[in-house]
């Protein structure tokens, strides 16, 4: 399963086609049906494998949020894991729900970490904003006013109580409060996310969050899918963020996977290249998708619950990449 990714040139379909074609399905995602949780306090799931999962929306995490983009994040754990378990944090792409991802959760969860799952504002994608617009520097603003909240672009109009940083900071807040015990409050500093104890993934838009907090500080690891793949004109110019190459985290702590049938694949590898991501932390993905759950259904087989392929035993098909991709933290 495992290569170094492939020349350019060597899609199915012709490069400029499938980026136009992508560009107009990058808001297709899996979304899965979720009940919206009324209740002032997590909703706390034992599974048959001993994982615990809470389930919390943002507005209950943080009272003075409104409900735009209100879907559960979704937490997972093992409480036998050691006490300073590192956090891994997901992105889901766009369009998507923490719940999508949670295969891939579990086994982070039995490599030994903490998983959150969270649910930010991922509408409208990056790469459904910046194509149109001539500053190559819009993909760049538009990730770090979603990430941050800084106000740097009108593009998009996320609100900085909205912002990721701080809906984790809100959240990890929150679960201190409510379990005590189990020291949630670790993975802050200064009333901030503590990345250095902090390991980030996604997929697509996600990965590209991922990849972008982990350029501009030190994170414990970034594990990337199918994603970035900012680009600017009509030759598909990477943006400038990307060529930046790892930035504030060592190269050897980035990994990073996609599908070679995927539309963007030959600029999601130029993308990784561009990062720096040693070429045997790159996982390139054969296999068919268990289903076809988009028009891009290579991308999102890679990692959500439904389109990645099984083996006869029912495990995850890419179950080894996915933890040579977490390593070991137990």
């Amino acid at each position: 399963m495992t290569r170094a990714p492939r020349a350019a040139g060597s899609l199915v379909a012709p490069f400029s086609a499938s980026i136009r074609r992508s560009s107009r399905l990058v808001g297709v995602a899996l979304v899965l049906a979720v009940n919206r949780l009324g209740a002032q306090t997590p909703h706390d799931t034992v599974t048959v494998t001993g994982i615990v999962v809470y389930r919390v929306n943002p507005s209950v995490a943080d009272s003075s949020s409104d409900r735009r983009f209100d879907n559960p994040h979704y937490i997972s754990f093992d409480r036998s894991a050691k006490a300073d378990a590192p956090l891994l944090v997901f992105f889901p792409g766009t369009g998507g729900r923490p719940q999508n991802t949670t295969v891939f959760s579990d086994v982070a969860v039995k490599q030994g970490y903490r998983v959150i799952g969270l649910e930010y504002v991922d509408t409208p994608a990056v790469q459904q904003v910046c194509p149109r617009e001539p500053d190559p520097g819009c993909a760049e603003k538009v990730r770090r006013k979603r990430i941050y909240g800084d106000d740097v672009t009108s593009l998009i109009d996320d609100r900085a109580e909205e912002s990721i940083v701080a809906r984790l900071t809100k959240l990890l807040a929150y679960l201190d409060r409510q379990h005590p015990g189990e020291h949630w409050s670790q993975y802050l500093k200064d009333g901030q996310p503590d990345w250095s104890r902090i390991a980030v993934s996604g997929l697509s838009q996600g990965a590209g969050m991922a990849a972008y907090i982990a350029q501009r500080t030190m994170v414990a690891r970034a594990v990337l899918f199918s994603s970035p793949w900012d680009n600017y004109g009509p030759r598909h110019v990477l943006a400038p963020w990307v060529t930046r190459g790892s930035g504030a985290t060592p190269s050897d702590r980035w990994y990073a996977a996609y599908h070679r049938n995927e539309n963007t694949a030959d600029l999601i590898a130029r993308a990784y290249s561009a990062l720096r991501i040693p070429r045997d932390h790159i996982h390139v993905f054969t296999l068919e998708p268990a289903a076809i759950l988009s028009q891009n259904p290579n991308h999102l087989s890679v990692v959500t619950n439904g389109a990645t392929p099984r083996k006869a035993d029912g495990t995850p098909a890419y179950l080894e990449e996915w933890r040579a991709m977490l390593g070991d933290m137990r």
